[in-house]
């Protein structure tokens, strides 16, 4: 489309390059994305992609708020937003991959007087998700 006065020229060169800027924008968005999903796999050695359907299934989002998880907005445990920077996991272990996935399956062993419940989560499902909280 050729534009001949210099205002529609003008705003279809800002126009293209809002468009260029966002598409630049979405793609750093979704490679940075990937990239701590990648880090979070290798930490934990599981895949982050399988973990909404277990925290559903396992009703983690009915206690913690889980962002990427309808309905994870619960208030009884902490929040899990930001999990990869903390030091400790719900305040007993060292954040390290294996004291969480040991902590999600079974917490009791940490402290027994703890409120989550041993859903009955495998060790493989544990691990995708911390790898989906380590995303985060």
């Amino acid at each position: 489309m050729r534009f001949t006065h210099p205002r529609w020229a003008s705003l279809a060169v800002a126009t293209a390059s809002l468009l260029v800027a966002a598409a630049v924008v979405t793609g750093f968005a979704r490679s940075e994305r990937q990239q701590n999903e990648a880090i979070a796999g290798a930490m934990s050695g599981g895949d982050p992609a399988r973990a909404p359907d277990l925290i559903r299934r396992y009703g983690c989002a009915g206690c913690h708020t889980i962002s990427g998880i309808p309905g994870g907005d619960g208030k009884v445990g902490g929040s899990l937003d930001g999990l990869r920077g903390r030091v400790y996991v719900a305040g007993v272990a060292s954040n390290t991959p294996d004291n969480l996935v040991q902590w999600i399956v079974k917490p009791q062993a940490f402290s027994p007087r703890s409120a989550m419940p041993a859903t009955g989560i495998t060790e493989a499902e544990a691990r995708d998700v911390a790898a989906y909280l380590y995303a985060q």
